[in-house]
């Protein structure tokens, strides 16, 4: 029996959503007040227009797409970011496309051996940078998982904290570490977005203060131990600015796994 998959995007203030090219297939979910324009920047998409309040906060919007997609009887809930251009795996040291005809396909595998694994959630190599690939890894467990690409299967009890809206995909992946001890990463896939790059969404309240606000909120949450600052500056580009700590953290967990 073939499970039953939705693949969700939350997009906010960015009414072409270039994700649509390569996922045409995927519901869009966006504030009313944006309805006219998102149906006339993406003709013939599954444009859903969540209740008023929801968007605005990208955990709220996140939260609620998983709420109400299990509860329509969904068995996975894949939340991809509105500009992702697409997934990739490694084969013979060369970067290959997962079409868009294959992709349902795709996070059925995954969500297959995850359901298997008695795991929550997974996701995919964060970096698509070859070097960082290890080919004797091809999956990790308690790894972190990023917010592009965040599938969920039934049964998951856990939800975004809405204080942590530009960290809650290092949030999520140590509440999944925290519960269910695992969580799956599937190393040589990898998808390639313009995080941080494109107006709108996270970008409409991102700036480095409200950063490192955060990044201490996501420290006094878990602990000095789990959540580490990383003050390394391997671009040399913080020389004049020692003070500054790069805003993506180090996560630490104390438990078995790959």
């Amino acid at each position: 029996m073939k499970m039953d998959i939705r693949i969700c995007i939350p997009s906010y203030k960015r009414p072409k959503v270039e994700t649509l090219k390569y996922l045409p297939f995927a519901k869009v979910f966006i504030d009313k007040s944006e309805e006219v324009e998102y149906r006339k920047s993406n003709k013939g998409a599954d444009i859903v227009v969540v209740p008023d309040g929801v968007q605005g906060n990208l955990c709220r919007i996140r939260n609620h797409i998983m709420k109400t997609q299990f509860e329509d009887g969904a068995d996975v809930v894949l939340i991809v970011d509105d500009d992702m251009k697409g997934c990739y795996r490694w084969v013979n040291s060369k970067k290959k496309l997962i079409q868009s005809s294959d992709f349902l396909a795709f996070v059925e595998e995954y969500s297959i051996i995850a359901r298997d694994m008695n795991v929550y959630m997974w996701g995919l190599n964060i970096n698509q940078d070859k070097q960082v690939y290890r080919e004797y890894t091809p999956f990790s467990t308690t790894s972190y998982i990023g917010g592009p690409f965040q599938a969920f299967m039934k049964g998951n009890e856990l939800y975004y904290d809405e204080r942590l809206s530009l960290k809650e995909d290092y949030d999520m992946t140590l509440q999944q570490l925290n519960k269910y001890r695992k969580a799956l990463r599937v190393n040589n896939h990898f998808y390639i977005v313009k995080q941080s790059e494109n107006p709108g969404g996270c970008a409409s309240y991102r700036n480095y203060v409200e950063e490192e606000r955060q990044l201490m909120l996501l420290q006094s949450k878990w602990g000095s131990k789990v959540v580490k600052l990383d003050i390394n500056d391997r671009s040399h580009n913080r020389k004049k600015e020692k003070t500054r700590i790069d805003y993506n953290p180090i996560i630490k967990v104390p438990i078995k796994g790959v």
